[in-house]
């Protein structure tokens, strides 16, 4: 499943509640017999990246990004002492059993409005079987969810963290270097989730001086990434609604004066690129979970003027654990690219191959391509913008790669990328970097070059010295999500000439640190094109304490007008920096 997106939303009515109990015990009359065998494979390769399932060294609790779901059955939604659950979940009155269960996977959004379980699954063979896999997960005698000890830490065994989020503020520098690298578990792995609150009275964002930040919309549903068409129009996936949004508003204007649905009935969206490049695209595409469509699109439409048409009908045989798809065109135009992460932290579930097995694979595949699950996955995938060319790896191991872009000087494909998980607070760096064709990047056997993951020790020494070190290194566990150039050279909120070529990426925050960071909008540095290794704090202020936050960073994207305009999924908004300091 994906990164854990929590959200505070209002109580499930009374009434809604009495619906939702009629609709569980509906639901539950028709659930088949499950194969907990079948349910254990599926969920490794579905599930395991957000929830754990067993006890740690020394009974302790495991924390991912989701709760544990030991001793899952009978047990009270949203009732783990160790986890931040919603509101709605909270409010739900719901009791876990095969019933219960078997509704909320079915389509968890629906059935509690306001979670941020945003995964069904929608087979319900697979959901079955899962479920008869959940009613296998005992606690052990004389252990319980209040009595077991547990892996989140409050501060790093150093002691002050220069990295966390009360040093971070507008114009706060960092450069990570591969000197800077602790050693694996240096500190233990978190599981430090964040609450996500209602804003404080008075909430400010912190910005440069000569800037504003406002903002600019509220309401919509799990807001992510989001691009501006060649006319201005801004284009929003709202992921968790199979939706995409468009926005219309004058140059200089606080809020949208349009503000419509442009395409529905998607799967999961992410990605949007406008084609042919220029000032007249024909084509709006959108990056599915597991499929590129595009839509009939002239300048101007606020409804997609024909249905879908598909493009890609498959990127993988999976689709568990990192759902977030992007797509970017090449400047010349000739070539698509499509981001895929992988399905899991680090490959658990991979088989090994041997050396002759891996020779014929990587002859078919690329350097460093990752199989079974994980194929096809953990790369940028590049083929025409038709479709036709059959679908190849452009660059492997990299784990996440959430965002794209293309510089607009240099042509350089860029990607934006979480890293993996439980190495420790500042293990491993995340990153921004420019894409080499063919090359790879670590993932799951090493990591900022040569560093072998300890998970993988002597499992690929003919990789050593082959994985390429990413341009910026980010502050581990930061959650780099999309990221944009900045190209305006004119418009009532343009910024100052220093920022052109520089880009701005949008940090989403950890769940696997100690101490938070991230939830920010980071500036990186170039140079003539060349990223200098350095990143700025550009916009802060999302996190109230150490345990409360209250927005994170998704997308960021140019407007027309040449304001910043950034959303963030903790309550469903937009933000507009523009520069007044003239």
């Amino acid at each position: 499943m994906t990164k854990r997106i929590l959200s505070s939303t209002t109580s499930t009515p009374g009434a809604a509640l009495f619906c939702l109990a009629s609709a569980v015990v509906a639901n539950g009359q028709d659930l088949p017999a499950g194969n907990a065998a079948r349910g254990q494979e599926f969920f490794q390769v579905s599930c395991a990246i957000c929830h754990s399932t067993a006890l740690g060294p020394d009974d302790t609790l495991v924390i991912k990004q989701g709760p544990t779901l030991l001793g899952v059955m009978g047990r009270k939604a949203a009732s783990s002492p160790h986890f931040y659950y919603t509101q709605a979940l909270k409010d739900s009155g719901l009791t876990w059993n095969p019933a219960t269960l078997n509704h909320f996977l079915t389509d968890p959004l629906k059935a509690v409005p306001g979670t941020t379980m945003p995964i069904p699954i929608a087979d319900a063979g697979n959901r079955a079987d899962v479920i008869a896999y959940l009613a296998t997960l005992k606690l052990p005698d004389g252990v319980s969810l209040e009595s077991a000890k547990f892996s989140v830490v409050s501060t790093t065994t150093s002691g002050v963290d220069p990295n966390d989020w009360q040093r971070e503020a507008p114009g706060v520098q960092h450069h990570i270097t591969l000197a800077d690298l602790p050693a694996p578990f240096a500190t233990p792995s978190a599981g430090n989730g964040p609450h996500v609150v209602p804003p404080p009275t008075n909430a400010v964002l912190a910005v440069p001086s000569g800037f504003t930040v406002k903002q600019f919309l509220s309401g919509l549903s799990n807001p992510r990434l989001l691009r501006v068409a060649p006319n201005g129009d801004i284009f929003i996936a709202e992921t968790g609604k199979n939706r995409i949004r468009v926005l219309r508003a004058a140059d200089g204007a606080e809020s949208p004066s349009e503000n419509q649905i442009f395409a529905e009935g998607l799967e999961r969206p992410f990605g949007i690129a406008f084609y042919p490049l220029g000032d007249n695209p024909k084509w709006i595409y959108v990056a599915n979970i597991n499929s590129l469509v595009r839509f009939p699109y002239h300048n101007g439409d606020l409804t997609a003027a024909g249905p879908a048409e598909v493009v890609v009908p498959k990127f993988a045989e999976t689709t568990g654990g990192h759902s977030t798809r992007d797509v970017v065109f090449s400047l010349d135009g000739k070539r698509m690219f499509i981001s895929v992460g992988s399905g899991s932290n680090v490959a658990e579930e991979m088989k090994k191959k041997s050396p002759d097995e891996i020779k014929a694979w990587e002859a078919e595949h690329g350097l460093g391509a990752a199989w079974g699950p994980e194929a096809n996955r953990a790369a940028i995938l590049v083929t025409d913008p038709e479709g036709h060319e059959p679908l190849r790896n452009y660059a492997t191991g990299i784990r996440n790669g959430v965002g794209m872009a293309i510089n607009p000087t240099t042509g350089d494909l860029w990607v934006s990328t979480n890293e993996r998980d439980g190495l420790g607070d500042n293990l491993v760096p995340d990153y921004v970097t420019r894409v080499k064709e063919g090359g790879f990047y670590g993932w799951p056997w090493y990591y900022m070059g040569n560093f072998e993951d300890p998970r993988h020790i002597g499992e690929r020494p003919d990789l050593a010295g082959k994985a390429i070190v990413p341009d910026v290194l980010e502050q581990a566990h930061s959650a780099s999500l999309e990221m944009t150039f900045y190209t305006a050279t004119k418009g009532v909120a343009a910024f100052p000439a220093e920022y052109r070529g520089d880009a701005f990426v949008a940090l989403h925050g950890s769940w696997n640190r100690a101490t938070r960071t991230g939830y920010k909008v980071a500036r990186v540095r170039l140079n003539q094109g060349i990223p200098t290794g350095e990143y700025e704090d550009f916009m802060t202020g999302f996190v109230s304490d150490d345990r409360n936050v209250w927005g994170r960073p998704v997308g960021v994207t140019v407007a027309h007008d040449g304001a910043l305009l950034v959303t963030e999924d903790g309550h469903g908004t937009i933000w507009r920096i523009a520069y007044t300091g003239r």
